[in-house]
């Protein structure tokens, strides 16, 4: 039996941040659960899961929920780096101000977070960041370029971080889900705005790419799993005695990473190109 852990999660507002707050909690460790509008934590908060307001993208929003959690503890046992969400446009069509955020959320404020915590995890002598990645650090389609990259970032980033501080006693896991049936979908089609310009070269593509993540994506038949398969990865992860330093969710994400890894990329580009809407270039007028 797993002593109790406290445990700081980002993201907890829906899907597999919330469900792995309740798994957690119900496990009897001590869970801190925190979301950037706290009022979407009041059931779990009711069921006696502690909450805070956290924005990974607000320095002192991060500062203070990590201080609380020291201040009644010593440190964080656990951190799951869960926050995220998914921008998906043409990369000539994103703005700046938008793949800023995008980096401000799923890379620096992951970062900052694993910073916060770090010093009170050395003090400790141990510790352990968990860092929700995705499949999409291993590969990058049409239309997800900024998302995906950002992915990329985590998995970087988490590799360095595991031998920085593993002399410390502090682990670094990654965990990297396929599609999951959770709200993901329907945040990724918010940022797929319709095309202003009806001669916008990509506006096709958009409306396609859209249809795809709002209808065929997230689904059972696509192969996206249930939250509660991916929950129960991310406890493991949280909690294993000896963590291993990857797990992918999901068949499709074992199958999709391998493709990427043994295929050519003139191969793994047809793949892509069978999976997902393109654009449609211009037809030349008639003279």
């Amino acid at each position: 039996m797993t002593p109790p852990r406290t445990v700081l999660i980002t993201g907890c507002s829906s899907g597999m941040g919330r469900q792995a707050a309740l798994a957690l909690h119900g496990l009897g460790h001590r869970v801190y659960a925190t979301a950037r509008r706290p009022e979407t934590l009041a059931d779990l908060a009711a069921l006696g899961i502690t909450t805070l307001p956290l924005d990974v993208t607000d320095e002192r929003s991060m500062a203070d929920a990590v201080a609380a959690v020291e201040a009644a503890h010593g440190s964080v046992d656990v951190l799951i780096n869960n926050a995220a969400y998914g921008l998906h446009l043409p990369v000539e069509s994103a703005t700046p101000d938008e793949v800023r955020a995008q980096f401000d959320t799923n890379v620096f404020g992951l970062v900052r977070m694993a910073q916060l915590v770090l010093p009170g995890m050395r003090r400790a002598g141990r510790g352990r960041i968990v860092n929700i990645s995705s499949m999409a650090g291993r590969f990058s389609p049409p239309g997800g370029a900024f998302y995906h990259a950002s992915k990329h970032a985590v998995e970087a980033i988490s590799d360095s971080l595991r031998l920085e501080v593993a002399p410390f006693g502090v682990e670094v896991v990654v965990v990297q889900p396929g599609p999951t049936i959770t709200g993901f979908g329907a945040t990724a089609v918010g940022t797929m705005h319709p095309a202003a310009d009806p001669a916008d070269p990509y506006g096709s593509f958009r409306t396609r790419l859209a249809d795809m993540y709002a209808h065929q994506a997230f689904t059972r038949r696509s192969g996206a799993v249930p939250a509660e398969a991916a929950t129960k990865v991310i406890v493991r992860a949280a909690t294993a005695a000896r963590p291993r330093a990857r797990y992918a969710i999901g068949a499709l994400a074992r199958s999709t990473m391998l493709a990427k890894r043994l295929l050519p990329d003139a191969a793994f580009d047809a793949l892509m190109r069978r999976s997902f809407p393109l654009p449609e270039p211009a037809r030349p007028r008639p003279a």
